[in-house]
């Protein structure tokens, strides 16, 4: 038996029937049960409903999650709002990552499980509809089921812990009900999900799911995969962006034991960034990972530039600072409201501050990998841990050709993502190698495509060097009548299809703040030339205006002899909502006033002026989530000491405290990482970091003993998590170091210029 219900004009929940007496619930599309699934979910031959979960006959519960799990804990969050919907016993609950769902309709890809994609923070926000639907679905069927065995009216029964529950006590385990539930015919609309008050595993702190095979070494990444004998790739890439080949020892390569076969690859003519190879590469197919790095040593490849050099580092940053100065430069006017030059005519100061943030990796613990299983005729397997599973398809089906039921992509858990497994460069490298003419022995084996470190940290798409100019016009009351604000970066639209006037899309958000609460306001946007491939990074287009902005309110509240946070607050005046084109708006400027509060007095803000040490505050707003950061640093000799970080942040209804808390302290120790050490340089034309001697992520010594986390209770619809708590952490970091030290930081990274300065 099975059935369908209509939520919406292409969504449909759906049940059916398994072998040994199950029941099987999702969202999906109509024609979704004659997929493959993961084998925890296949039980006796199941058909695939997805995203969905699996009552089986003893008991147990197997949710599938749609969405990649890099470290975001979807996998524990999306089947929890499962779970609590269905009133189950978490620990019956088993749950398993779904591979990308995609089958043929009209000649074009559908997609089975809807949007599939982590890391921007938008999972729980595009999943809690949808999921709570589901498990409504499952809970009504077993509720009717229940019904007609115990005699009593559906309304009259109540679940809990994985069973039915009689108004007289009798109770009935969700297993015993599943065969029943699954031959019911299907509700004419719906069922409602429930009121928030009777939630019971939503807003409950739970580790996650995986935790306990993480700890212990069970836990299989992307890099511990292998389909059969895989022969394993490793590749030397052009270090100059835009260069060529100079000269390379095949044969030499060749001769080394292990060693199958060298294979040259270069990038495809008019593809977009992220779907392509980087750069001219060599790859050394080997047996064993080992051999394959021999073979690469012994390649001795060497490269040429391009006709155009990629300009080293300070001279991109000078050229930034050239175009704000030269009028003949038209930049891209993001936002423009009021006067900005009638405001500084009549301002009573004004004040003037530029700011400096380099090129960023990414940096993941486990750098990019995947395997490659190609039937030329008939199919393909990809195996790689990606954000984005649809690009990943998008990458297979071009070079291949091949249908949407000859393409299998699994997506097992990623070692960190931020943003770096949103780009498929390492699948296409992948897909080539697989299509590419090989000796015979290997012909027809899986290949492994492994990176190093130093390939990573030279060939990743970094987050854009970044140069602004804020200008503040502050009138006789002290507050601010005008800001023009400027910014010069790389966009990581460039190459991507975008028109060059939205270029900026990629860069900054023409509603941020302080937009809307300066009467004079405008934002220009400069495009610098650059060859580096650029993409997403943990929080962006919001963590770098976020920098310079926080800052620069820093610096006009200093210059007033005013309290930071009463300067902040004061401008976001009384409760009002500001109107917000991006995800998650309008703005609640209440809310963010209360997560400033919040903050500051979890850090005792009262002392900010008289302390020993330097208290900094800032705060942002994320696609309608409200976060802020006060931290505590005392001065050392040789830099600084962070003795206390606080963040305060609103999400909404909160799924997973303990996902939540995690996910905000992770993404704050990150940032505080990032700021104080990290950056990419680029000189003769190439990046000069090729490991973490020259790259350094912060030692323990560095880092605060805790992150406290302040979550704000609420009862809005959850926002993601994931990249909140980076953009307001460097700022406050910042403006912390100026309280301290009197030295005011306007180039990251922060301990170096500490040092420059002091």
């Amino acid at each position: 038996m099975s059935g369908q219900v209509q939520i919406s004009r292409r969504r449909f929940l759906q049940f059916a029937a398994g072998a040994a007496g199950a029941l099987i619930v999702g969202v999906g599309s109509a024609s979704a049960f004659d997929r493959p699934v993961p084998l925890g979910l296949l039980g006796d031959a199941w058909s695939q409903l997805g995203p969905y979960l699996r009552i089986a006959a003893d008991g147990r519960i197997y949710i599938g999650v749609r969405d990649p799990d890099n470290g975001e804990g979807t996998a524990t969050s999306l089947a929890r709002i499962i779970a609590d919907e269905l009133d189950a016993d978490w620990s019956q609950v088993v749950v398993e990552q779904l591979g990308l769902g995609i089958e043929e309709g009209n000649g074009e890809p559908r997609w089975i499980y809807g949007r599939q994609h982590s890391g921007d923070a938008s999972s729980i926000p595009a999943a809690w509809a949808d999921l709570r639907q589901a498990g409504a679905l499952a809970r009504w069927l077993l509720f009717q089921a229940a019904a007609r065995r115990l005699g009593v009216p559906a309304e009259q029964i109540r679940g809990a812990k994985g069973a039915v529950l009689a108004p007289d006590g009798r109770r009935l385990p969700y297993g015993d009900l599943a065969a029943a539930a699954a031959a019911l015919q299907a509700p004419s609309e719906a069922p409602p999900v429930k009121s928030a008050d009777r939630y019971t595993l939503i807003g409950q702190p739970a580790g996650d799911v995986n935790a306990h095979d993480i700890v212990t070494g069970r836990q299989k990444y992307a890099i511990d995969e292998m389909l059969g004998d895989a022969v394993v790739a490793v590749l030397s890439r052009c270090p100059f962006p835009g260069g060529t080949l100079d000269s390379a020892d095949r044969d030499a390569a060749k001769k080394v034991d292990g060693v199958y076969d060298v294979i040259d690859i270069q990038p495809e003519q008019g593809q977009q960034s992220g779907y392509t190879p980087q750069a001219v590469g060599i790859a050394v197919l080997a047996r064993d990972t080992w051999a394959a790095l021999q073979g690469r040593v012994a390649l001795k490849a060497t490269w040429k530039a391009g006709a155009s050099a990629e300009p080293n580092t300070g001279a991109l940053e000078q050229h930034a600072v050239a175009m704000f100065d030269d009028e003949s430069v038209q930049p891209s006017i993001v936002r423009n409201d009021g006067d900005i030059a009638t405001a500084r005519k009549k301002a009573a100061r004004a004040l003037e501050a530029t700011y400096f943030q380099p090129w960023v990796a990414h940096a993941t613990a486990e750098p990019p990998n995947c395997i490659v299983r190609l039937d030329p005729d008939t199919s393909v397997t990809l195996i790689a841990a990606t954000q984005a599973p649809r690009q990943a398809y998008a990458v297979v089906q071009r070079l291949t050709g091949f249908k949407p039921d000859q393409i299998d992509i699994r997506v097992p858990r990623g070692g960190g993502g931020f943003g770096r497994r949103l780009q498929h460069d390492y699948v296409a490298e992948a897909m080539l190698i697989a299509l590419a003419k090989k000796s015979t022995d290997i012909r027809t084996r899986a290949i492994k495509v492994i990176w190093t470190r130093d390939e990573d940290l030279a060939h990743d798409f970094y987050r854009p060097l970044a140069v602004h100019r804020l200008n503040a016009s502050i009138d006789a009351k002290k507050k601010i009548a005008g800001w023009h604000q400027r910014m010069a970066s790389p966009s990581i639209q460039k190459g991507r299809g975008v028109a060059d006037n939205r270029l900026w899309q990629s860069e900054l958000m023409p509603d941020a703040l302080p937009a809307g609460l300066v009467p004079n306001f405008r934002s220009d946007w400069y495009s610098l030339d650059s060859q580096l491939p650029r993409g997403e990074w943990r929080g962006s287009p919001h963590v770098t205006p976020t920098f310079a902005t926080e800052c620069f309110i820093d610096e006009i509240a200093h210059s007033l002899k005013a309290n930071p946070l009463d300067y902040r607050l004061a401008m976001l005046g009384d409760a009002h909502q500001l109107p917000y084109n991006g995800r998650g708006g309008p703005i609640d400027t209440a809310r963010l006033a209360n997560v400033l509060r919040m903050a500051a007095e979890k850090i005792d803000w009262t002392r900010w002026l008289r302390s020993e040490n330097g208290l900094g505050i800032a705060c942002a707003y994320v696609w309608g989530a409200y976060v802020a950061h006060a931290i505590e640093v005392a001065p050392t000799a040789d830099g600084i000491d962070i003795q206390r970080v606080v963040c305060a942040v609103d999400v909404g209804r909160v799924v997973n405290p303990s996902g939540l808390e995690a996910q905000i302290a992770g993404a704050t120790m990150d940032a505080l990482s990032t700021a104080m050490n990290l950056a990419i340089t680029v000189k003769d034309g190439q990046v000069q970091q090729r490991g973490f001697r020259d790259y350094p992520l912060s030692a323990t010594a560095q880092m605060p003993n805790e992150v406290e986390v302040a979550i704000v209770s609420s009862t809005a619809d959850p926002t993601g998590a994931s990249v909140m708590g980076v953009p307001s952490t460097a700022p406050a970091l910042a403006n912390a170091v100026f309280r301290a030290t009197a030295v005011r930081i306007r180039r990251l990274p922060l301990l170096r210029e500490l040092a420059r300065l002091r």
